[in-house]
């Protein structure tokens, strides 16, 4: 057996070709001695593989292999956390599961009273198939969105087809009927083991709430809000069963909890159920203050969020933003040809709903190039405490020091967009004008941006053009709008028709009747109803996008978003970190946006709120979770997980119960939301 080993191996190893010149030497008679000799040969054959074997080079990592890792670790990362939740003993010492707030409350003697209607923001409400194309086959009634997201893996370009909107009408393409799931399925979880509203279903019925006097107004959020009326008559409906939920609770009043987008989808409601037919429902003047107890707005986008701007311009947040530093072939791989982030805007582009979340109320609210509500804020918790702490000093020596360290600090955030991190901290002296017709005369018929598959506005401008935008440097809250309607003139003359971002003059003009004027609080009044109560319940303390640093993608590469974050945009300022400044908020809602309207714009009679309806702050400051067993955090203000945090589910559930503002004890409020807002000079 050994010698067929050893004949095998020979056989093999032969065939090798070896150049006499790869083993010349000085003295050549010595080396033909050794080519005559078949040992000699042999053995020198055998040999070679094993200095090619010590000469071997470790493998280089390719990026898709550095891509894969990452994905490993955090599934694996996610998968244990899941194991090891489900798996501990909740008797052991020091892991006892919390008692839930709805259990402790029914102690306490706290019942079901209020009926209650719960309606999902953007993206976290499930969304089935109802028709579709060949691809499609076997998904009738099954989740597109929402659910284990295995058919996007499977056929992802035939799913992200279909959750397209026609991009004209901004409704249904042809041949294809996506519609949202009904009923309280529709957004408890957003994935397996991502709760959404999960945990205060949960906990409603542990007072006694289920389905007689609970209802989940599940809407298709990716219509602008009168389409969703248009199409599947949503707002009738939520119309209707507020108004049986009424009448079988024994004339209870509902208590309305909206969550994100979902707040400015029932503000739209609020004038749309006023409103004569046909563009309203007919309630008449007096319809809220009967049927509304409270509104209980959680993380409510009222004025907009800045990282709309960022998913419109480049399809990008933080967190893309993040990953495209680290792994930048995930997104954009000339040899994959991925394409991600084109395929995303192309899709996302065709949401009108997207367009609502725009940032309203332009400079005034947001800043302009040298001002912004939040100056002063500091992002360092070290630094902040360091303020406090000196604040408590001696006032009349230390007031210089602060002051200018308050200066060092300032961070402009009414530069929405700035092109390069300088354009962030430039005096606006240093700015030309911006002169957008200039930019506008680009043609489809200079060299397009693209070279891929995937179509996006941005094939229609010319290098020349975009580049242009990139030499206007800054952006506010006003002048980005410009910026999108130059960079998606398609997109915008369509949503644009459903929504507007400004600040009214006077609100009895007539054209403010008009419903694209309807989900913007600063364009039209709360409804006639001094008996109801409006909050604000957000979180705050954490990292929220507030204004972002840009920069041109390199022209040298295939793509059709000649835009891109600078993640290596950092700074001594600890608010921009990889091309983003950072305020106070929820992670997604600046605390401008959450709290404002409450703080000032309806406190009081004032001309958006005339009937003077009761406003109050709850703010929730996050902490972080101390152990698995708190899942994504009890005391969690991040502006999903907050729907887990104790406090927060105890105010709902008494005022669910009856209770009033003035009972929870009013405004709660941990950020500078009323000082923000004092800073804000607008007509009231």
């Amino acid at each position: 057996m050994a010698s067929i080993l050893r004949f095998r191996k020979l056989c093999i190893l032969v065939p090798v070709k070896c150049s006499p010149v790869s083993y010349e030497s000085h003295d050549a008679p010595e080396a033909e001695k050794k080519e005559d000799s078949p040992i000699s040969a042999v053995e020198q054959v055998s040999e070679k593989p094993q200095v090619k074997k010590n000469k071997r080079q470790p493998k280089q990592w390719r990026c898709i292999d550095k891509c894969c890792w990452i994905i490993g670790y955090i599934c694996t990362t996610w998968w244990l956390i899941l194991f090891s939740f489900n798996c501990l003993t909740a008797n052991l010492p020091g892991l006892k599961v919390p008692e839930p707030p709805g259990a402790r409350l029914r102690r306490e003697g706290l019942t079901a009273l209020h009926p209650v209607v719960l309606v999902p923001g953007i993206v976290t409400g499930g969304l089935e198939l109802w028709e579709g194309k060949p691809c499609s086959e076997g998904l009738f009634r099954k989740r597109l969105w929402g659910g284990n997201f295995a058919e996007i893996f499977k056929r992802p370009l035939c799913l992200l087809e279909h959750l397209s909107l026609d991009n004209e009408t901004g409704l249904d393409p042809p041949g294809i009927r996506v519609r949202a799931v009904a009923g309280l399925v529709a957004a408890d979880y957003f994935a397996p083991g991502y709760f959404v509203w999960a945990n205060l279903i949960e906990n409603l019925a542990k007072i006694g709430y289920e389905g007689k006097n609970m209802y989940m107004a599940a809407y298709d959020w990716r219509l602008s809000f009168q389409n969703t009326e248009i199409r599947d008559q949503t707002l009738s409906i939520l119309k209707s069963q507020i108004e049986l939920m009424y009448l079988t609770n024994g004339r209870k009043k509902v208590v309305v909890v909206p969550h994100s987008m979902g707040v400015i989808y029932f503000l739209h409601f609020l004038k749309w159920v006023e409103a004569p037919p046909p563009m309203g429902g007919g309630g008449g003047p007096d319809w809220c203050n009967k049927h509304v107890k409270a509104i209980m707005n959680i993380g409510p986008a009222f004025l907009g969020v800045p990282k709309a701007v960022g998913s419109l311009l480049s399809a990008e947040s933080k967190d893309v933003a993040f990953l495209r530093a680290m792994a930048p072939g995930l997104f954009s791989s000339k040899t994959l040809g991925l394409q991600t982030l084109e395929h995303a805007m192309r899709v996302g582009r065709t949401w009108d709903s997207v367009i609502s979340l725009l940032p309203k109320g332009g400079e005034t609210i947001w800043g302009n190039l040298d001002w912004s509500p939040e100056e002063g804020h500091v992002c360092d918790s070290l630094k902040k405490r360091q303020l406090q702490a000196s604040a408590s000093d001696d006032k009349g020596n230390n007031s210089d020091s602060r002051r200018a360290f308050h200066v060092k600090e300032l961070t402009k955030y009414g530069r929405i967009v700035s092109f390069g991190k300088n354009a962030s901290e430039l005096p606006s002296s240093q700015f030309s004008p911006l002169v957008f017709k200039v930019v506008s005369g680009s043609s489809t018929n200079s060299a397009s941006v693209s070279c891929g598959k995937v179509w996006t506005e941005y094939n229609e401008m010319s290098h020349d053009s975009i580049r242009r935008v990139a030499e206007n440097k800054a952006y506010t809250a006003e002048t980005v709008m410009d910026l999108l309607r130059l960079v998606a003139p398609k997109l915008m003359q369509r949503a644009e028709a459903q929504f507007s971002h400004g600040i009214a003059e006077d609100l009895d003009d007539p054209k403010y009747n008009h419903y694209k004027y309807w989900s913007n609080p600063l364009e039209t009044k709360l409804p006639n109803a001094p008996d109801m109560e409006i909050y604000c319940l957000y979180g705050a303390g954490l990292p929220t996008e507030r204004s972002y640093v840009y920069k041109l993608t390199p022209s040298d590469r295939c793509k059709s978003i000649p835009f891109q974050i600078d993640g290596s945009a950092d700074g001594s300022n600890s608010c921009l970190k990889g091309g983003v400044y950072f305020g106070d908020g929820d992670e997604s809602v600046p605390v401008i946006s959450g709290g404002f309207m409450c703080a000032k714009g309806w406190r009081g009679r004032t001309r958006f709120n005339p009937s003077g309806i009761a406003t109050y702050i709850r703010e929730y400051h996050h902490k972080a979770p101390t152990s698995l067993l708190e899942g994504r955090g009890l005391e969690s203000g991040s502006h999903v997980a907050i729907m887990g945090n104790v406090a927060f589910i105890e105010d709902v559930l008494r005022v669910a119960a009856g209770a009033s503002g003035a009972g929870l004890g009013g405004d709660k409020v941990y950020s500078d939301i009323m000082r923000m807002s004092e800073r804000i000079d607008i007509r009231l």
